[in-house]
């Protein structure tokens, strides 16, 4: 096994544990509006444990006000939010930090050190923590670097690297943290679609060999083909379906048949 083999295994045990019962995540008739506008409107899912559910729709329903909440730098106006099996709700800041910990998320910017190199952005977590001594931290920043396919690229800038393979490099960073969950906004936007292609592979990848909880935040529905065990189809902040793929393709929601016939268009085969 290559370096990432610590990595693997300890994710994979978190995950194995099961030490609790119940969804990893859990949206409870959650609504939330800034003035007029009601970006979420008695919205209910839940996330099982190792489960990877995708949130679905177009741009401006709601997607990724979802995750705020699930990160808890949003709170909602009615409703309750559990994450890592625990009601975050009226949690403060201290008590966010530690749930954070478990959670972590890939921004659609990657939002990585332009000062670091790639290496010491992945690193930079791991030292962090203060208990890992320089070697294991190289090792460590190693496995996962080779696990996102970007190992040859430890010692270049952010600013060099395509927006896909910043974003794999984010990945790297997220996994070093050793979260139990993964949260994805918008991971295949503005990248070309053969990049769109090997990150869809990689977060599958990850997805099999880590057992992680994860949410991923698209309209790429060929994404969350390949992704999702279920979807949630947000449209103007109500979840028009809840459920599997197949599930979906049956759905006789009018738009969520409109938003698969027009993908299908953009798609192609």
């Amino acid at each position: 096994m290559s370096n990432n083999g610590a990595v693997t295994e300890t994710a994979t045990s978190k995950a194995q544990a099961g030490e609790e019962s119940g969804p990893y995540i859990e949206f409870r008739h959650v609504s939330k509006a800034f003035g007029d506008k009601h970006v979420l409107d008695n919205v209910s899912f839940s996330v099982d444990p190792a489960e990877t559910v995708c949130i679905l729709g177009r741009s401006g329903v709601g997607k990724s006000v979802a995750l705020q909440h699930i990160l808890g730098f949003l709170k909602p106006d009615a409703g309750r939010i559990i994450v890592a099996h625990e009601d975050i709700t009226d949690y403060g800041e201290e008590e966010l930090e530690r749930i954070r910990k478990k959670v972590t998320m890939v921004f659609q910017s990657g939002a990585l050190f332009d000062s670091l190199t790639v290496g010491e952005n992945v690193a930079f977590p791991l030292r962090e923590r203060k208990d890992l001594n320089e070697e294991q931290i190289l090792q460590i920043v190693s496995g996962l670097l080779e696990m996102v396919g970007v190992k040859n690229m430890a010692e270049q800038y952010p600013a060099e690297l395509s927006t896909g393979m910043k974003r794999s490099v984010a990945i790297a960073r997220a996994l070093a943290s050793q979260p139990e969950c993964v949260l994805y906004d918008e991971p295949t936007t503005m990248v070309d679609p053969l990049m769109a292609q090997l990150l869809g592979d990689l977060m599958k990848r990850l997805k099999l060999q880590l057992h992680l909880t994860s949410v991923v935040v698209t309209h790429d529905m060929r994404l969350a083909k390949k992704l999702a065990d279920r979807v949630v189809f947000l449209f103007e902040g109500k979840v028009l379906f809840f459920g599997s793929h197949p599930e979906m393709e049956k759905c006789d929601e009018p738009i969520v048949q409109e938003f698969l016939k027009l993908d299908e268009l953009y798609l192609g085969d």
